[in-house]
């Protein structure tokens, strides 16, 4: 076993000390700051990484349209959606969009004309999606006009996006069928690149519809069927209740041929699957998602304890659960 080297005490000669304050962040493998003689990856630099690292199992919570944020983040192509920032926007700033993905997979862009545009897609560098989201657009907002904003490690300390947006605004996501709104109508023409992004993305689109009668919920086509996706705000726990309440009298139906297949875990919320017959459009699904919505909302109600049958159904909901995030 190697021996442990002994710690060098604080206030060695030649040593930087830091008394009060705050530890500036240093190379990992320097002396740290508080002049303990430890290189900064063993003193405080483990409460800087822990603090990146760790994961915020709901990052959206708290912003209005919580999850639309989940199924743009995790379900749906192409979609943008105005933001609006406290305090209104900064001078030269004319509009701030989210986007569900960039080209070349910037994580955001600062156009030509000042606007701004933050995608959603991109991996996390930390354990806080709101926190990198922050950073991003904080660095686009201070960018040149017509400058993509690359990836960078987000600092521990730092805005969520929770500080940054107006939390009383709407958030109304629009659904596209492609990936043009990355080239403004006013621009002659698009970078190679960006036309080559353009191409590879559209073709890779899965086509898909934000239904109207209820909140979240998400209609794709897919070969051989199509599917519905719901993002739901309830407690995981009440609404697999719920649901088996509905699965086991046969009420998580939209309709013949359809099925409730199991669900998504993503951002800590639950989204329930169903399988559609390939005839059955978005369209289709309006009255039946509204119906079962008012089931739903039944069944959330109810507090009596589950029947055999229904834990049975619970059981089989639980098992066809996948975590995304």
């Amino acid at each position: 076993m190697a021996k442990k080297r002994p710690q060098t005490k604080a206030g060695k000669a030649g040593q930087a000390q830091v008394t009060s304050g705050e530890i500036p962040v240093v190379g990992a493998r320097e002396p740290c700051p508080c002049g303990s003689g430890r290189r900064y990856k063993a003193c405080h630099g483990r409460a800087a990484a822990h603090a990146v690292t760790e994961l915020v199992q709901r990052p959206f919570e708290g912003l209005p349209g919580e999850c639309d944020w989940v199924a743009l983040r995790e379900l749906v192509p192409a979609a943008t959606v105005p933001l609006t920032l406290k305090g209104g926007l900064p001078e030269g700033v004319p509009s701030v969009t989210l986007a569900t993905v960039l080209p070349m997979a910037w994580p955001a862009l600062r156009r030509d004309d000042g606007s701004v545009l933050l995608a959603l897609q991109n991996d996390s560098s930390s354990g806080d999606l709101a926190r990198d989201l922050a950073d991003t657009l904080q660095r686009a907002l201070e960018a040149e006009p017509g400058t993509p904003i690359p990836a960078r490690r987000v600092p521990a300390e730092g805005p969520r996006l929770q500080e940054l947006l107006d939390a009383d605004a709407p958030f109304e996501p629009e659904v596209h069928s492609g990936f043009e709104f990355w080239i403004p109508q006013s621009a002659d023409g698009a970078d190679p690149e960006v036309a080559a992004s353009l191409e590879r993305a559209n073709a890779a689109a899965i086509p898909t519809v934000k239904l109207a009668s209820v909140d979240s919920a998400y209609w794709c086509e897919v070969p051989d069927k199509n599917h519905l996706r719901w993002v739901m705000p309830h407690p995981e726990e009440k609404l697999l209740d719920a649901l088996a309440r509905l699965q086991a009298g046969e009420g998580t139906s939209l309709g013949a041929d359809t099925r409730l297949v199991g669900s998504f875990r993503a951002h800590g919320l639950m989204v329930p699957v169903w399988d559609l017959p390939s005839s059955m459009t978005a369209e289709d699904c309006e009255k039946p998602a509204a119906e079962f919505a008012e089931r739903l909302t039944a069944a959330l109600a109810s507090d009596a304890p589950l029947t055999a049958e229904e834990r049975r159904a619970r059981g089989g909901l639980t098992n066809r659960q996948v975590t995304l995030s």
